[in-house]
């Protein structure tokens, strides 16, 4: 926090088994973070500096609140085609009670409102995975700077490939505060598809930029 020039988070214990940590707050004067007890039992002191730099990042740069308003542009999205769809709806009820004309444009909203109401959610939360992907490259690269040491959170990383459990607690709903996806148990190759809908990019992939700073 001194390195950071921050001040010092609120910081928790997670009983579980799985190493993990996260961090969660709107900005730094509120900002908590947590590690699991099987990080603590898992890491050494280098290797769990390298993680709470790494989360401390995510504190300076302010993420829950980038993840926030990602969120926020994403149910607008969905609220948008939400009300094309109910502008056609409401127009083409009152169209077939006597109005004349505006069919050609009841016509063009249904069809915006139909290709928003598909599109929109799942670009949507594609375009939210993708920000998550990349602030944790950036917190990766911070958090090490922070440290002044890239090999702990390396060593760490590395650690986190072989560790043999997911997390009992995990859910899609808060699997991005986490430092590693917490529903998955590494090891197994990720899939384009499994990748592109992912909250994190591939620890292998993460300890490979590391390696090149």
């Amino acid at each position: 926090s001194i390195a950071a020039g921050v001040p010092k988070p609120r910081v928790w214990i997670v009983p579980e088994a799985a190493p993990n940590a996260y961090a969660t707050g709107r900005d730094p004067e509120h900002s908590h973070v947590a590690v699991t007890q099987g990080l603590l039992d898992t890491m050494d002191r280098v290797e769990l500096e390298g993680i709470l730099g790494h989360e401390l990042a995510h504190v300076v740069d302010r993420d829950i609140l980038v993840g926030t308003v990602v969120a926020t542009l994403v149910g607008a999205a969905v609220l948008l085609a939400e009300f094309f769809m109910r502008t056609w709806w409401w127009g083409g009820f009152r169209g077939r009670r006597g109005d004349s004309g505006g069919g050609g444009a009841t016509a063009l909203l249904f069809a915006v409102g139909f290709v928003l109401l598909i599109l929109a959610p799942l670009f949507g939360q594609l375009i939210r995975l993708a920000v998550s992907r990349n602030r944790e490259y950036l917190a990766d690269a911070q958090g090490a700077m922070l440290t002044r040491y890239p090999p702990g959170l390396i060593s760490a990383l590395k650690k986190l490939q072989a560790a043999p459990t997911a997390m009992h607690s995990a859910n899609n709903a808060t699997a991005h505060l986490w430092l590693n996806q917490p529903s998955r148990i590494e090891g197994e190759r990720m899939g384009a598809m499994e990748r592109l809908f992912s909250t994190h990019p591939p620890l292998s992939d993460r300890i490979r930029r590391l390696e090149e700073m």
